[in-house]
């Protein structure tokens, strides 16, 4: 079973289409960061893996399921949304007893726990709480259902570094306890190269790629030498990104072959190095192909 199938699927309003043709397989048990820049789709695609929306074309299962279908449906995923939401009238205590009211699988014991450690009061209105203590309520409220997907939307976007780390760390410390899987959508790729172990890049409302973070590594390099046309390359080496100078070619490249040419300077990536040569390709209106020489200049 996967944690997420999707095939075809697509979102629209209107004329526009907010997420479009999205294939895309994440397998159970892992931690998959989802990344894009502002605008690609990526609280669309996490709305529909909810049942929040319903697509325009295309399907989406969530661990075998159609999403938020019943109430066995809804048990199974955790869900966190991009301003970490909390009713600032109730106090910390409220929250633990609405947790307990609406999910039959809530672990008040991990609650009491999680809150204990913490140190919120329990008597304290969640509107009075630091955006931190907002985001671990509400991851706390998550996990306390023992939920078997953990979806996550920009959690940590508005937390301080400290606060991020100290909420991943909390998350992570769940993961492993619970065993559950994770989505997790943030623009903080060092964040996301922290803790996940799968990579979904999402640019101009569609996915551009998705597999194993150590997979995608160790197939992309970045190529420097004299200046070349990119379609000279040899075929088994997909150019991502290509730039030139008059005298340079510096060149990103997905292969699963060893780059053996000695022309070449060759580089391994960084993560973030990898999801903007992806972001950027899709700015420019590609999709890995071989860009011309003259198109780059």
């Amino acid at each position: 079973m996967t944690a997420l199938d999707a095939s075809g699927l697509g979102k629209r309003y209107r004329q526009r289409w907010a997420l479009s043709d999205c294939t895309l397989q994440i397998p159970e048990g892992r931690v998959a960061g989802l990344v894009g820049p502002n605008g690609a789709g990526k609280t669309t695609l996490l709305h529909l893996a909810v049942g929040l929306l319903a697509p325009s074309a295309g399907t989406i299962t969530v661990l075998g399921g159609e999403p938020a279908s019943g109430p066995a449906q809804l048990a199974k995923v955790g869900f966190v949304a991009q301003d970490t939401p909390v009713y600032a009238g109730l106090s910390v205590a409220d929250h633990l007893r609405l947790g307990a009211h609406l999910n039959p699988g809530w672990d008040a014991g991990y609650a009491q726990r999680r809150i204990d450690r913490l140190d919120l009061d329990p008597a304290q209105r969640a509107g009075k709480l630091s955006g931190g203590q907002r985001a671990q309520l509400a991851l706390t409220l998550a996990i306390a259902k023992r939920p078997q997907l953990l979806i996550l939307d920009e959690p940590v976007a508005s937390l301080d570094p400290l606060a991020r780390r100290e909420f991943l760390q909390d998350l992570m410390e769940a993961v492993a306890e619970q065993g559950a899987s994770v989505i997790l959508s943030s623009h903080l790729v060092a964040d996301l190269e922290r803790v996940c172990d799968y990579l979904i890049v999402l640019a101009a409302s569609r996915v551009q790629i998705a597999d194993d973070v150590d997979a995608l590594l160790a197939s992309h390099h970045r190529l420097i030498g004299g200046r070349r046309d990119p379609a000279s390359l040899p075929g088994d080496q997909e150019v991502v990104q290509a730039s030139h100078t008059d005298r340079q070619s510096t060149m990103i490249v997905r292969t699963s072959q060893p780059v053996l040419d000695p022309a070449w300077t060759v580089e391994q990536l960084s993560l973030e190095d990898l999801v903007l040569a992806y972001m950027s390709q899709a700015a420019n209106g590609h999709r890995s192909t071989r860009p011309t020489l003259e198109a780059q200049r």
